[in-house]
């Protein structure tokens, strides 16, 4: 039976909109007799550990109920951390102003890695400002890791 991972995101997703966390990446690893299901929230505030253990216990009823994984299977709930990878367009807009690193798959110039703040997404071109030399955008397609950067 192969685990439909598309139903354990849509039920994901439900928990954690129901307790205004959003859902930022989920995945399942190791064999059959040893998985794990990761799945990772945040919110703007950021992700407590409370936040951590209510959508564990109520993923994991539901999880346990539908009978969406065979057999053993451990479930991690966690924040994607400070220096998350992002993923998914409408992060590079919801991070807007922090600093990010980006590499890219075909250079611009020489050069193919850039470091700057996120100055948003539009029309799939990620905007990066990079303070003296301006604001210069990016294909999304062409970005093979997006990054961002912590800051004290």
């Amino acid at each position: 039976m192969a685990v439909d991972l598309e139903t354990i995101r849509q039920m994901a997703e439900r928990v954690a909109a129901s307790e205004g966390l959003v859902l930022v990446d989920l995945e399942l690893k190791g064999s059959r007799v040893n998985q794990v299901l990761r799945v990772f929230i945040d919110k703007r505030e950021g992700v407590t550990h409370a936040d951590c253990q209510l959508v564990s216990e109520q993923l994991s009823a539901m999880l346990d109920v539908e009978d969406l994984i065979p057999g053993h299977y451990v479930l991690e709930v966690s924040s994607p951390g400070l220096d998350r990878e992002l993923r998914r367009p409408n992060e590079y807009t919801h991070f807007a102003g922090r600093r990010a690193r980006l590499a890219l798959r075909d250079p611009v110039g020489a050069q193919r890695v850039f470091e700057g703040r996120l100055a948003g997404f539009e029309a799939g071109r990620v905007k990066l400002d990079l303070g003296e030399q301006g604001i210069s955008e990016f294909e999304l397609s062409n970005i093979t890791k997006a990054k961002l950067i912590v800051e004290y």
